[in-house]
C-alpha cells in the first residue's frame, strides 16, 4: 500500500494550484485551511464512467449536489479499505441532515472477484446509500489512470490465491462535480468531516 500512496500523494502535491478557484473574493478573510491535500485544478480525477451494480452507466455528472467522495479498492481488503468505508460512514452519520449530501462510491479494482453482487453487500453493509462501481479489466485500468490510482496484484501464500496493493487515499469532489481534495489513508474521521463541512458550506 506504501507505494501505490507515495506514488499518489507525489503526484498530489505537485497538482498547479496557482490558478485555483476557492471561492475567495478581493479583500475576504483567508478562506479556512483544508485538512486534507488540496488539489483544486488538477487534470486529472475528472472522469469516472463505470457500471453501478445493477448494471447502469454512471458518471460524476450523476451526483452533482453532492459532495462525493471516490475510493478505489477491493472487496477482500483486510484493513485499508473497511477501515476507510466505516470512517466516511461514521462521518455522514456525524454530519446529521447535511450527510445526506455527501455521497460515497467505491470503485473496485479487483473486478474479477467483485462481482455486482458481491459489491452491492459489500457497499451496503457500510451505507445504504454508498454506490459500487465496476468495469472490465481494461475499463478499470484507464480509470485508475485517469486518477493516478495505482493497483497491482500480489501473490498470495497458496497457489493461486492473491491479495491487491492499491493507493490508499480517498478523491473528494464539491458539489460542482469538480475534484478538490486527496485524503490520505490514516488521516480520521475528524479530519475528514472538516473538510467535508467546509466543501458542504460552499454549496
Amino acid at each position: 500500500m506504501a507505494a501505490g500512496l507515495g506514488w499518489a500523494l507525489a503526484a498530489a502535491l505537485t497538482a498547479p494550484l496557482a490558478a485555483c478557484d476557492r471561492g475567495d473574493k478581493p479583500g475576504a478573510p483567508p478562506a479556512e485551511p483544508f485538512k486534507a491535500i488540496d488539489i483544486t485544478g488538477a487534470d486529472y480525477a475528472k472522469e469516472l464512467s463505470l457500471l453501478d451494480t445493477e448494471g447502469k452507466p454512471r458518471t460524476l455528472a450523476d451526483f452533482k449536489g453532492k459532495v462525493v467522495v471516490v475510493f478505489f479498492g477491493f472487496t477482500q481488503c483486510p484493513d485499508v479499505c473497511p477501515t476507510t468505508m466505516l470512517e466516511l460512514a461514521s462521518v455522514k452519520k456525524a454530519l446529521g441532515p447535511d450527510g445526506a449530501r455527501v455521497q460515497g462510491i467505491f470503485v473496485t479494482i479487483d473486478p474479477e472477484r467483485d462481482t455486482p453482487e458481491v459489491l452491492r453487500s459489500y457497499v451496503t453493509n457500510f451505507s445504504p446509500d454508498f454506490v459500487a462501481l465496476h468495469g472490465t479489466p481494461q475499463q478499470t485500468q484507464a480509470v485508475a489512470k485517469q486518477f493516478k490510482v495505482f493497483y497491482a496484484k500480489v501473490p498470495g501464500k497458496t497457489e493461486g490465491s492473491y491479495t491487491m496493493d492499491h493507493t490508499a487515499g480517498s478523491y473528494i469532489f464539491d458539489a460542482q462535480g469538480r475534484v478538490r481534495l486527496f485524503t490520505r489513508y490514516g488521516t480520521g474521521p475528524e479530519a475528514l468531516q472538516h473538510d467535508l463541512k467546509l466543501l458542504l458550506a460552499q454549496g
